[in-house]
């Protein structure tokens, strides 16, 4: 199982549009960026989608995708959907997963594309080109569902947390524990006091409880300081940074 962050960014990406914070103008002048987020996974030749950022085209293209096999959904924001039709165009019956509540409304933007939404449910596990997934309820308001996966192979085991606060149903918590890699929502650094997204504190301290073996951060901010810098004290991800499992 190899693990490909596609994007890392938030909502805005990194640098963001009009901004001339210390970390935007670092990004411009020394020319690395924060795409949104998304994440693949590969297993068995096949390519599974975390999310579809509105950045997809260009992170198909930077990790040689030339076909997706699966998409999951973790919920209906913005920038984990919009980008879909980048690779819609070019294949057909694209199967796309997730629970009732995001495919509704999610459909209710893509309704003039032809896809397969295949509804899974929170706690109920199922298999994906040898691969056990387990979508997990988690609380990222105002969305109706949130969700978060467990990826497991025949030895190893990744969270991703999704969008989500820390205030995380218990039996999302059980599913979570003892992750090899956990890939956790920490938006913002510590001292942020934040309702919809972990910062990196909180992030820390998930981990910690749960018993991660190793922990990245992913959705990150332009609240951080450059991402050199910021990587002295925290585990930033980054654009195309790869995990094999």
């Amino acid at each position: 199982m190899e693990i490909v962050l596609l994007g890392t960014g938030d909502a805005t990406g990194t640098p963001k549009i009009g901004c001339n914070c210390k970390t935007c103008r670092d990004a411009r002048i020394e020319g690395w960026c924060r795409t949104r987020f998304s994440i693949l996974v590969k297993n068995n030749g096949r390519n599974i989608l975390i999310d579809t950022s509105p950045d997809m085209r260009l992170q198909l293209l930077r990790a040689d995708v030339h076909k997706v096999d699966a998409v999951i959904w973790t919920h209906g924001h913005y920038d984990h959907f919009a980008g879909f039709g980048d690779f819609y165009r070019v294949q057909n019956g694209v199967r796309v997963y997730s629970a009732r509540e995001v495919l509704k409304y999610i459909g209710g933007f893509l309704h003039f594309m032809r896809y397969r939404p295949i509804e899974r449910e929170a706690y109920s596990p199922f298999e994906l080109f040898g691969l056990k997934i387990t979508l997990f309820d988690v609380n990222h308001p105002p969305m109706e569902r949130s969700l978060g996966l467990a990826i497991e192979n025949s030895s190893k085991k990744v969270v991703i947390t999704g969008d989500t606060n820390t205030n995380i149903p218990e039996e999302s918590l059980e599913i979570m524990r003892d992750a090899d890699l956990m890939i956790a929502d920490a938006i913002a650094p510590e001292g942020f006091n934040l309702k919809k997204h972990m910062n990196a504190g909180e992030a820390y301290r998930l981990a910690k409880s749960l018993n991660a073996r190793k922990v990245i951060f992913t959705h990150i901010s332009h609240f951080y300081p450059p991402h050199e810098e910021a990587s002295a004290n925290y585990p930033l991800g980054r654009d195309m940074q790869r995990f094999v499992l």
